[in-house]
This record gives structure tokens, C-alpha cells and sequence, in this order.
């Protein structure tokens, strides 16, 4: 796909929300809307792609895996209305990111200071697998929120899809990586020029219903964040 042509974060949202790319994601969105679970039955779907949020300010950005078929697909704001976003915003609420630890809708008033929340593929893929390929066609999204927000010092790549992809990004906008990569692992730290790259496991309910992943561990990550980032201010 080309490269966007956004000139300020709106503007990239805008073009995302738009992107019809990938065949297979489009028809999976789509399908989800009208074939809705029997909780959200009334509720109309977002059912495009979902682009990323948070502070223009931000020293941190999140980069998680995808939508949910029935989170952020229905609600049209990553990781809200689904398990996985209750686990994560009551985290950044508790280290100071999100002035609330809900997020259910588009207009429920949560607020992240610092923080900027995106994903590797915008659009909800079948079974929650999205292809490497789909990751790759969204990666000019993701290098352009990393050229928009110029104040980034931080990334935390949640689970190892979101850190091949975070990794490609940076590539790709010419940054400063280490000659090899290392290994995915929950607080795997790297250093890359300015930035910081955070890794942690997903916040995923196979990850947090197994004690894989529990609150102390995902804060440590965040309260690590706004270390190497200076802050928030």
C-alpha cells in the first residue's frame, strides 16, 4: 500500500478508518457486524479498521496484535469493549497513564496522558490470527504514528506479533536498531537509538486467566516505561 500522506494523527486516522486493503480482513470485519454476538445484538458495529489513540504528546506508544471481532471492531476503539483492554487500561490507570480503568465505548471519557495505543493489523481478523502479510500491508500505518508522535522515547510490543511488527516499523523509518534482534520475551528490554523497545506477553484471557501474564507483572512494564521515557510531562 503507499505510504500515508497524513500530516498530523486525525488525518491518519481518518485514512485508516478508510483502508480496504486486505480482502480476507474486510469480509471478517464485515461479517462480525451482522453476525453479532447475542450481548451486543442491538448494537451496530464499527466493523472498519481501527485506528490508533491516545495523547499526541505521548512518550510511550502501545502496540498491541489486532481488534477483537467483538471489541474493538464493534466499539471502533482499540482494545475497548473486550477482556484484554479491561486488563490493560485498569494497568495504565494504576501507573498514572489513563485518568480511568474502563474503557467500553468511544465516548465513555477515558483520557491517556503520555500514551498512545495502536495495533500491528487494524482491522479484526478470523480466529484472531492475522498473517504476516495483513501485519506487513498496515505496517506504513504504524511508521507514520512513529513519525507524528515526536515525542516517543517508549514502545511496549504486547506479545511477539506486535514486536515483529514494531521492529519492522522501525526498520522501515530508517531508525537506529541493535545489528540482531533479541528473542521476544516478557521484559525483554532494547535499546534503539532514542527509543526504548518493552516486551511483554499479551494481555490476552489465555495469558491472564493462566497467571501467565498477572497485573504486577504487566504494571512493572508500564512503571519501567515511564522510566526510560522521562516521564510523562
Amino acid at each position: 500500500m503507499p505510504v500515508p500522506a497524513s500530516t498530523d494523527l486525525r488525518a491518519l486516522a481518518a485514512e485508516v478508518s478508510d483502508c480496504r486493503a486486505c480482502p480476507r480482513l474486510v469480509a471478517w470485519r464485515e461479517h462480525v457486524a451482522t453476525e453479532k454476538r447475542a450481548a451486543f445484538r442491538t448494537e451496530r458495529y464499527w466493523a472498519r479498521p481501527v485506528p490508533g489513540f491516545g495523547d499526541p504528546a505521548a512518550r510511550l506508544i502501545v502496540v498491541g496484535l489486532a481488534p477483537a471481532a467483538h471489541g474493538g471492531n464493534r466499539t471502533g476503539r482499540i482494545f475497548t469493549g473486550d477482556r484484554s483492554g479491561d486488563f490493560l487500561f485498569a494497568s495504565l490507570h494504576r501507573t498514572g497513564y489513563a485518568n480511568q480503568p474502563t474503557s467500553v465505548a468511544r465516548d465513555d471519557g477515558l483520557r491517556l496522558s503520555g500514551c498512545y495505543i495502536a495495533a500491528a493489523v487494524r482491522c479484526a481478523p478470523p480466529a484472531n490470527k492475522p498473517t504476516p502479510g495483513e501485519r506487513d500491508e498496515c505496517r506504513p500505518y504504524l511508521v507514520r504514528e512513529l513519525e507524528l508522535l515526536a515525542r516517543l522515547r517508549a514502545v511496549v510490543a504486547l506479545g511477539a506479533f506486535a514486536y515483529d511488527a514494531v521492529w519492522a516499523a522501525l526498520r522501515a523509518a530508517a531508525r537506529e536498531l541493535p545489528a540482531r534482534r533479541p528473542r521476544f520475551g516478557h521484559g525483554v528490554e532494547v535499546r534503539a537509538g532514542a527509543l526504548t523497545i518493552l516486551c511483554s506477553f499479551h494481555p490476552s484471557q489465555q495469558n491472564t486467566f493462566t497467571g501467565k501474564l498477572t497485573p504486577a507483572m504487566l504494571d512493572a512494564v508500564f512503571e519501567r516505561a515511564r522510566v526510560v521515557s522521562g516521564g510523562s510531562g
